[in-house]
């Protein structure tokens, strides 16, 4: 049986550091993977899944619904442990409602936890432009990825009530102080995920 969970939060939230320093850890237990990554390497196995992936992305076109879903799903069936921790996912309602349907036929993967890594939209923002003008050193008009960090925060938030909501409801959802430093964020979430699988 495959232990899920589920990581959202919004831009600059640390999420992905975050889920990639626990598994790093717990290697033998525990594998990170993003919704991105998980899309490229499935294009990059050749299948015929990834085939199609590619002729949407290769059009700069969203890779459908349907196809997200089965690529998440054929990751987990295939990861090398049993604890998956998946960040990015999911994005939007129709996304969460598609994978629940999903995932209650499937009879050896549970979604254990869906975990909010929770900052507020300022703090957010400050990492990301932060990030961009470290990478950047003063090349980009700071309006261009401010413009660009609130279209992110926009996608974020707006089914964020809804899919808050939803887990809830299921007691899946688990709130974590974003806000803080790194070291406590992990040793929270770390300790949260131990505690059930």
């Amino acid at each position: 049986m495959k232990k899920l969970f589920l990581l959202i939060g919004a831009p600059g939230s640390g999420k992905t550091t975050d889920a990639s320093l626990i598994a790093k850890k717990h290697s033998d237990k525990i594998v990170h993977y993003s919704t991105g990554d998980m899309l490229r390497e499935e294009v990059a196995s050749g299948s015929e899944l990834g085939a199609t992936i590619e002729s949407f992305i290769s059009k700069g076109a969203l890779v459908p619904l349907n196809i997200i879903v089965d690529t998440i799903i054929s990751a987990i069936n295939q990861a090398p442990v049993d604890v998956v921790l998946i960040d990015g996912y999911p994005r939007s309602t129709e996304q969460m409602t598609a994978f629940d349907e999903i995932v209650a036929k499937e009879d050896e993967i549970e979604l254990t936890s869906v975990i909010e890594v929770r900052v507020s939209e300022q703090v957010a923002k400050d990492r990301i432009l932060g990030r961009a003008a470290e990478a950047k050193a003063g090349e980009e008009r700071s309006d261009d990825s401010i413009e660009v960090f609130y279209d992110r925060m926009k996608i974020y938030t707006d089914p964020l009530s809804e899919i808050q909501e939803f887990y809830t409801e299921k007691n899946l959802l688990k709130v974590i102080n974003g806000e803080r430093e790194l070291d406590p964020i992990v040793a929270e979430m770390e300790a949260f995920i131990l505690e059930n699988i």
